[in-house]
């Protein structure tokens, strides 16, 4: 999951905490990335899905994530990706 958002009145020690949990990767306690002025956030997790799980329950499993961090935020925009949907093309062996 991939949350982009903005913070609502963050003071500076959610902007250190916001910095200290900066990253790339996704993981299930989720990174952030953010503008320089830490208003602007993207926030990148890991939900865990069951066999019948679809957007709904990984959109409220990356809300969650996002709300044990404990700063005020607005969302703007959620994007999905289902793992369990991408093929691997693996390339031909020689003829």
């Amino acid at each position: 999951m991939t949350i982009r958002g903005k913070f609502t009145g963050l003071d500076d020690a959610g902007r250190a905490a916001v910095t200290a949990a900066g990253g790339m990767g996704y993981t299930e306690g989720g990174t952030f990335t953010h503008d320089a002025s830490v208003s602007a956030f993207t926030f990148r997790c890991q939900v865990p899905a069951g066999p019948d799980d679809g957007e709904d329950e990984a959109a409220l499993g990356a809300m969650a994530a996002l709300d044990a961090h404990g700063h005020p935020y607005e969302i703007l925009h959620l994007a999905v990706t289902d793992m369990r949907q991408i093929k691997i093309r693996r390339k031909g062996r020689g003829a």
